[in-house]
């Protein structure tokens, strides 16, 4: 019997998400396309993977004992893969988030990690389900629950957050200011605050009631937005380079001080040696720059959801 391995990672997607339309969504398909191919598959090994009923779905006996050989046949393949290509394939990497450059971590490590090549990523769910498909072999950028079965992650950077404000807003002047003196602002944000995991926690933990969104055209506009208006502020991680914006400032926040987490994501069970390479070295320049400096009390780190307390008043969370 020929097996699809498309057909089978489609079962192994859809069997981790107990979900038809969220394991499509990880693997870039329709719900319909990832249905027809587990039926595909049902109809080749002549017995019923799944027991469907309204928005339900369980695996029957059949396939319960077909997933572990299924993830194992997959594992096969991707080992196949690498022994025919060899390993000398650049390994590729993307990563979401561009408004805050997350290029500038992978820079530090570049010339030990190998050949890099940077893919095309917009956010988390495509660039996760990139990565679930095999397009990409690794990412970076903010990991927030929930985090697609299959994947590995590796908490990398904690950077501090700064205020960006104009010139003529009230608080231009301070030296540094503690989160709560921002609340009578306008939180300007690139994206609607639902997609924005970071500025939404903190919004909600430093009671901001007025936010307000626009559409991200790049970081010199988003930033000639904030000044525009003396209400506005915004957020960014302190070392990324600000564009040359006549009366921008941007002011260190303290007493806590909000941390922007960034980490590694990868395909769980193995996949191309360079992530291994590319992981040791960002650990290894993490110790150097004292990247994961985290003090209770003096930093703050959103709650992952559903985790009420974590990430605030303790160790960092890896997500």
């Amino acid at each position: 019997m020929d097996l699809d391995m498309a057909q089978i990672r489609a079962f192994v997607r859809a069997a981790e998400e107990l979900h038809f339309g969220r394991a499509a969504g990880t693997l870039g398909l329709t719900q319909q396309a990832l249905s027809k191919r587990v039926a595909r598959l049902e109809s080749l090994l002549g017995t019923a993977l799944f027991r469907r009923g309204g928005t339900a779905v369980e695996l029957t006996e059949a396939g319960r004992r077909f997933l572990t050989p299924a993830r194992q046949a997959l594992a096969a393949a991707e080992a196949a893969v690498a022994a025919a290509v060899g390993t000398d394939r650049p390994l590729r990497v993307d990563v979401w988030g561009h408004l805050y450059a997350p290029m500038r971590t992978l820079a530090e490590v570049a010339g030990r990690a190998g050949e890099l090549v940077l893919g095309h990523g917009r956010d988390l769910p495509s660039v996760t389900a990139a990565l679930l498909c095999g397009d990409i072999d690794a990412a970076f950028g903010r990991v927030h629950p929930p985090l697609p079965a299959g994947l590995a992650h590796r908490l990398v950077r904690l950077e501090p957050v700064d205020a960006v404000l104009g010139a003529d807003h009230p608080l231009a002047g301070e030296p540094a200011l503690r989160p709560e003196q921002l609340s009578g602002g306008v939180l300007w944000a690139p994206g609607t605050l639902d997609r924005l995991d970071f500025l939404h926690r903190f919004a909600r933990r430093f009671d901001i009631p007025t936010t307000a969104t626009t559409l991200n055209l790049g970081l010199a506009h988003f930033l000639g937005e904030v000044v525009a208006d003396p209400r506005r502020f915004s957020l960014l991680p302190a070392d990324v380079p600000l564009p040359d914006v006549p009366g921008l400032r941007s002011v260190p926040l303290v007493d806590p001080t909000p941390l922007y987490a960034w980490s590694l994501v990868w395909r769980a069970g193995g996949g191309h040696p360079g992530v291994d390479v590319l992981t040791t070295a960002l650990a290894a320049q993490a110790g150097r720059s004292r990247w994961l400096e985290y003090e209770p009390g003096r930093d703050w780190l959103p709650e992952p959801p559903g985790n009420p307390g974590a990430g605030q008043e303790g160790a960092p969370s890896p997500l």
